[in-house]
């Protein structure tokens, strides 16, 4: 995605789409204001294949893997899933509010998803990040500075920056200098 991204209708154009009905209208009068990385594999470890769409979209088989019976009925979604090939699949429109968060507080506001935007990275804790994920995430970081005036590059943060103790991802192998190297700082 070297040319610029449009977001239309709260949609990125270039991503495929697949609506989540993991997600309901921000509070009135909060913009958009953080950007948090996160880090996810499905089943842990393994990458590719459905699951991933599946569990935003509340259809994840209980038996199609063991680890998948204890997370199947969670009722969880992000906007945005960048996979280790750099396609994407938008999941909740960035104007709507996405269940991706949890728990968190950043500098002191709680409930992180009434006012952030939530990116997967299809990756683990425990392996590097592909060159192709790092400028994805890039360019669609710019797309959506450009498009949020509260939203800028000091307010990028991974889901452990905002769940300290809960949360790990994007993990130690996720390298801010090279992304923020990418994005133009």
């Amino acid at each position: 995605m070297k040319q610029p991204c449009t977001i239309q209708d709260g949609w990125l154009t270039g991503a495929q789409r697949s609506d989540s009905p993991n997600c309901d209208e921000r509070p009135a009068g909060v913009p958009v204001d953080l950007l948090v990385v996160h880090g996810i594999s499905l089943p842990p470890g393994e990458f590719g294949g459905p699951w991933i769409a599946q569990l935003f979209g509340n259809s994840l088989p209980a038996d199609a893997h063991p680890y998948f019976a204890d997370i199947c009925h969670l009722r969880v979604s992000a906007h945005l899933l960048i996979r280790r090939d750099g396609s994407m699949i938008q999941f909740v429109p960035f104007d709507r509010r996405a269940w991706h968060a949890g728990v968190s507080e950043y500098r002191g506001r709680g409930a992180c998803n009434d006012f952030s935007v939530g990116i997967e990275l299809e990756g683990t804790d425990e392996l590097p990040y592909e060159s192709i994920q790092y400028e994805r995430l890039a360019a669609v970081a710019r797309c959506l500075i450009a498009h949020y005036p509260g939203l800028d590059s000091q307010r990028i943060v991974g889901h452990s920056d905002i769940a300290p103790g809960r949360k790990t991802d994007p993990g130690p192998f996720f390298d801010w200098a090279l992304f923020r190297q990418q994005l133009g700082e």
